[in-house]
């Protein structure tokens, strides 16, 4: 067991290493530069169009709205990263670590932007008359049979990964947090989690929108306002925290109180793959619940998918890292959702633990859900739409088996897995990036006379 898991770890290593942050903000930035940083510029539009997403237009075909489709993302990106995540990186790198994660965010809005413009474009019908796309679908259907390899590999990464990072790392990070705030034992977090995730995915893709259209609004809202309650308090800190930010992500940062100290790289390192951790952009997960949208349109509905790396990181996000530094816990010594909530603690005593407890609980709640649809189109372009139900019992039955489970070896293989499905993706988003443009250049040269761009195979 020792040798498989010095293994895995060589291979994390390498997965996560220098290269593979270089190549995933490399493609980011050739892609909004080749977009002439529309993704930026748009940002306003996106909002709108999201807005008006909720609801199914006339001709729109698809299974659920383009509001519920980019929500499915937030409720699967919107987790443990945002508050356990943040604060690792901040903990390894330092406060500079913060301003990288919003570069990354940045280009990241143009890669998440091409991935969904792909997923939609290449999208088809399966068995069940249900749209399904994703990463696998562009590779099959835009780069043709020869590529078909290349889809396969993605969605064994993704099919296997979402049992770890997308399932049982979220249902412990729920147990250990009730259990150390509300002493709620393992088994009982575990239990209802199970039902409640099988009332939800069992129902399929619509009843998942139509939860994480309720949920995620709502978490995010109430985690920013607590989160602005924090800066609130510690308003005198904010000019001395955003110096701190900007000045230590181009200088070294000296060991202080409990913080070890950090070189540049530190923070580069960390707060890129905590970044891309937390927003996925590069990952290609995305596409794969936009698919299901209903729309007529690739390029809107890329540009609702882009808004999510927005919220994602450059909100809820900023939030936990912003009252982390603001509140000078950062050199405290502590780690990942431990930091956190020290923020919130020393700001709200008595009820800043409690919160940022609940908010992790309804993260990582919504991320099972989100990761199961992922997993589920994955598993059913490996095996078919037979493989749909017995993959759904499966992911239920696993839920409460993270809970009470040690699971240091699963999220590092889960970890592994899930940087090896941004290969793939990254290559069909290089290769692809032609039709992208077109497709960008047509909609927005008349985008009232733009065809649809699906169609069922």
């Amino acid at each position: 067991m020792q040798f498989l898991e010095n293994i895995v770890n060589q291979v994390n290593g390498l997965v996560w290493g220098p290269l593979m942050l270089v190549l995933i903000l490399g493609t980011g930035f050739f892609l909004m530069v080749m977009l002439k940083f529309m993704p930026l510029l748009r940002i306003g539009s996106g909002f709108a169009l999201m807005w008006r997403g909720r609801a199914k237009g006339a001709e729109d075909t698809g299974e659920i709205s383009p509001f519920q489709a980019l929500m499915t993302c937030l409720a699967a990106t919107v987790g443990t990263g945002n508050i356990a995540g943040v604060a690792t990186a901040i903990f390894l790198g330092g406060p500079g670590a913060l301003f990288w994660m919003w570069c990354t965010a940045l280009v990241g809005m143009a890669t998440k932007y091409c991935e969904v413009v792909l997923a939609v474009h290449y999208r088809e019908k399966d068995g069940r008359s249900e749209h399904v796309g994703g990463p696998m679908y562009a590779i099959k259907n835009g780069l043709g049979g020869r590529w078909v390899w290349l889809g396969t590999a993605f969605a064994i990464f993704g099919g296997f990964a979402g049992f770890g990072i997308g399932n049982m790392v979220q249902v412990n990070s729920m147990a250990l947090a009730l259990n150390a705030t509300f002493s709620i034992p393992l088994w009982v977090t575990g239990t209802v989690a199970m039902i409640l995730v099988g009332m939800v995915i069992l129902g399929g893709i619509k009843r998942i929108g139509t939860v994480a259209a309720a949920l995620v609004p709502f978490m995010c809202v109430a985690y920013v306002l607590a989160g602005l309650v924090v800066l609130i308090i510690n308003a005198d800190a904010i000019p001395g925290a955003i110096d701190l930010i900007f000045t230590h992500a181009f200088t070294p940062i000296a060991a202080t109180g409990g913080f070890a100290g950090a070189a540049v790289m530190a923070a580069i390192r960390y707060g890129v793959a905590r970044g891309i951790f937390s927003n996925e952009a590069g990952l290609g997960t995305a596409g794969i619940a936009q698919a299901a949208g209903t729309t007529t349109s690739a390029v809107r509905s890329g540009m609702i998918g882009m808004i999510g790396t927005f919220i994602d990181t450059l909100i809820v996000c900023s939030m936990t890292g912003l009252a982390i530094v603001c509140s000078g816990v950062w050199s405290s010594g502590a780690s990942g959702a431990e930091l956190s909530a020290l923020a919130f603690e020393s700001a709200l005593p008595g009820y800043g633990g409690a919160i940022l407890t609940i908010a992790l609980v309804v993260f990582a709640f919504t991320t099972i859900l989100g990761w199961s649809y992922y997993g589920e189109k994955c598993w059913e372009f490996l095996l078919g739409a037979r493989a749909i139900w017995p993959y759904r019992l499966i992911w239920v039955i696993v839920v409460p088996f993270g809970a009470i489970a040690q699971l240091d070896f699963a999220w590092l293989l889960a970890d592994t897995l899930n940087g090896l499905m941004a290969i793939p993706n990254l290559i069909s988003l290089l290769l692809l990036s032609p039709v992208v443009i077109k497709l960008t250049r047509d909609y927005f040269a008349n985008p009232a006379s733009l065809q649809p761009v699906t169609q069922s195979r």
